[in-house]
C-alpha cells in the first residue's frame, strides 16, 4: 500500500489546523488502500531557507531540513492541511517546501485548505508550487469555509469536526480516492526509472 503523510502546514501556537488535519488523517486511516501518518512541521524546527541551492543541485546543510527530507522520503503521497494568509499559504509551509525538492518529485499532493472563503486562493497557489517541485497535484480538495468553517472554528461555535461532515466528507473520499490511484500509478514510474537507473 502506499504510505500516505498529512501535512500541519501551520506552525502558530494558536493555529486551527490541528483539528481538520486530525480529521483527514482519521478520515484516510479508516481505510484499507493505504498508511497514512500526520506530519507537524514545527516538530523539525526548520530554520528559514538558507542553502545555496536546493538539494536537487547539492546536499543541504542544515540537519533539521535533512531530518525533515528523510522523513519526507519515506512517502509515496502527501495531504497538505493549509489556512489561507492574506490569500496564500502560511510561510511556514512555503519554507517546508522549499526545505526539500528531491523527494517531492513524481509523487501525488491533495489539498485540504480553510478559511472564510475556504481557502481557495491559498490551494490555488500550493497547487502551483508543487507543479514546479514536479509533483502531481490531485483535482479533487477539500475546502472548509463560510457557515462551516464558523461551526468548526474556535472564534465560532467550536463544535467537532463531525458536524460538517455531510458538507465534506464526500469530497474528501473522493480526494482520497485520486491521491491512492495517483500514488499507485507513480510509485511503479518510480520503481521502474530506480530499476533503469540500476542496470546503466
Amino acid at each position: 500500500m502506499p504510505r500516505i503523510a498529512v501535512i500541519i502546514g501551520s506552525t502558530r501556537d494558536t493555529r486551527f489546523a490541528d483539528k481538520p488535519a486530525q480529521w483527514i488523517f482519521d478520515v484516510a486511516n479508516s481505510r484499507d488502500d493505504m498508511e497514512v501518518e500526520l506530519l507537524d512541521i514545527r516538530d523539525f524546527d526548520l530554520p528559514f531557507f538558507n542553502e545555496p541551492a536546493s538539494n536537487m543541485w547539492m546536499p543541504t546543510s542544515d540537519p533539521n531540513a535533512v531530518r525533515w527530507q528523510k522523513k519526507l522520503a519515506e512517502f509515496d503521497g502527501y495531504v497538505f492541511v493549509t489556512s489561507e494568509y492574506n490569500r496564500s499559504i502560511p510561510a511556514s509551509l512555503k519554507n517546508a517546501l522549499d526545505q526539500a525538492y528531491v523527494e517531492w518529485v513524481k509523487k501525488p499532493a491533495a489539498i485540504v485548505a480553510y478559511g472564510s472563503a475556504g481557502g481557495v486562493v491559498a490551494a490555488t497557489h500550493l497547487r502551483a508550487i508543487h507543479i514546479e517541485l514536479q509533483m502531481v497535484p490531485v483535482r479533487a480538495s477539500v475546502h472548509i469555509g463560510g457557515s462551516e468553517f464558523m461551526k468548526v472554528h474556535p472564534m465560532g461555535a467550536d463544535k467537532p469536526m463531525s458536524e460538517i461532515e455531510d458538507a465534506i466528507l464526500p469530497g474528501a473520499n473522493g480526494m482520497l480516492d485520486s491521491l491512492v490511484w495517483w500514488a499507485n500509478l507513480t510509485k511503479q514510474g518510480r520503481d521502474a526509472d530506480a530499476a533503469a537507473a540500476a542496470a546503466k
